[in-house]
């Protein structure tokens, strides 16, 4: 029946049919033709697959983050980036990487970070003469700190599906994402100075001190949310709640951006966005109870156990099949499906499930910037008005730049569970 499944799947995926769709034809195809158990399962486990409280945090993100950027609250996070860091060569490429950092401890989503931010700086970008493709790449590359800087959208679905502390995994994500931020804002200031970028970049900087007043109501959003969650007043889903009143109260009342009229389009966008998520996320369930149920998670320790010895191996042979797997498959359904599979195998070879969830993260977290399904990309090519094949050749040094960090994450434990072990031991 799990032969069948992932056959299914993958013809599903070379037709182009939708994710969700091939995960959940594929789990009532191997019923139909292998499987033991009766179809009354499919209702009751994608219903039970999103019966969830903490995935109740997704939907409030995302409206969280779409506010944020209709609100004025994304163009004030840039003022304040720009006027750290834009005095230096480079330093609006730089602001680009500083900006997602701040943006991405809110919204929890890749996609809106790169939707907000993007809007903003890669036509400023263009403009101060950094190629289109560099621009466009390094863009959606930042805007993947979405996913690893807490709140992360992809770490709630991991801590749901492996049965992990959510508020361990967003502690454990701040080192692997202030690391990536540091890779990235090294290599724009290295890459500027060989390829003379970013000369003009102090043009149009705000003081310190406006921007930072201009930005404070904007700078506070994450203090609360992170504040609230690690302070225990409130749950990460409750945290996702707060933010959504924040973004509106600063938005509609203090800095008036955000009238009646936006309300519709911004609650459309963010039910769409948040009804594809949980589709993906229902038939994803389906699909791990049958491949649990047909015992492929055992199958698959016996082997990796058997053929990878040491835990450098195994981590290194995990690393390389969730490179391939993000290229293909969304992320959300890759941890979902993925997650209940591996851990257990992982915690074999005495690797910490929470390490072991930001190195998934991360890893998966590339697919988003690889093509040929990089969802980040055709975003950010959407902001830029251009091609992806017009930016591979930029893409190529900034996913060496994520692979070198993830390396360092991996084989690094104490990057991701120091400050883990600090807060909750």
């Amino acid at each position: 029946m799990s032969a069948a499944m992932f056959i299914v799947m993958m013809l599903c995926f070379a037709f182009s049919i939708p994710i969700a769709v091939s995960i959940g034809f594929a789990s009532i195809a191997g019923i139909q033709l292998f499987g033991s158990v009766p179809l009354l399962v499919v209702p009751k486990e994608i219903f039970g697959a999103i019966d969830k409280f903490a995935l109740a945090a997704i939907p409030f993100f995302i409206l969280a983050g779409n506010l944020m950027e209709v609100g004025g609250i994304s163009r004030r996070l840039v003022e304040f980036a720009k006027a750290i860091v834009g005095g230096l060569q480079g330093g609006l490429a730089m602001t680009c990487v500083l900006t997602c950092l701040i943006f991405a401890a809110v919204s929890g989503s890749s996609v809106a970070t790169t939707f907000a931010i993007g809007a903003i700086l890669i036509p400023a970008m263009i403009k101060h003469g950094y190629p289109t493709g560099f621009a466009t790449s390094l863009q959606a590359t930042s805007a993947e700190l979405g996913v690893i800087i807490p709140p992360s959208i992809p770490m709630i679905l991991y801590g749901v599906s492996a049965e992990v502390s959510i508020g361990e995994l967003f502690v454990a994500g701040f080192g692997p994402g202030l690391l990536i931020v540091a890779g990235l804002i090294l290599f724009v200031w290295i890459w500027s100075k060989i390829k003379g970028f970013g000369k003009d970049d102090h043009i149009g900087r705000l003081p310190f001190g406006t921007a930072f007043r201009q930005a404070a109501l904007a700078l506070m959003m994450p203090v609360i949310i992170l504040g609230g969650i690690y302070g225990g007043i409130f749950t990460p889903t409750e945290a996702a709640v707060v933010a959504v009143f924040y973004a509106l109260a600063v938005g509609m009342l203090v800095y008036r951006e955000i009238r009646f009229e936006h309300l519709f389009p911004i609650f459309k966008k963010s039910v769409i966005s948040s009804a594809v998520i949980m589709f993906i996320i229902a038939n994803a369930g389906l699909f791990s109870y049958l491949i649990t149920r047909a015992g492929v998670p055992e199958a698959i320790g016996e082997f990796l156990k058997e053929h990878l010895t040491s835990p450098w191996m195994f981590l290194l042979g995990v690393n390389a099949s969730l490179f391939v797997i993000g290229m293909f498959i969304e992320t959300s359904a890759s941890i979902i499906v993925l997650a209940p599979i591996l851990v257990p195998v992982a915690v074999l070879f005495g690797v910490d499930p929470v390490h072991f969830g930001t190195i998934m993260v991360v890893n998966l977290a590339l697919g988003m910037i690889t093509p040929p399904f990089g969802v980040n990309l055709f975003a950010a090519c959407a902001v830029a008005k251009t091609s992806l094949d017009k930016i591979i050749t930029s893409l190529i040094p900034f996913v060496l730049v994520i692979i070198g960090c993830l390396m360092v994450i991996t084989y690094f434990p104490p990057l991701s569970l120091f400050l883990r072990d600090l807060v909750y031991r």
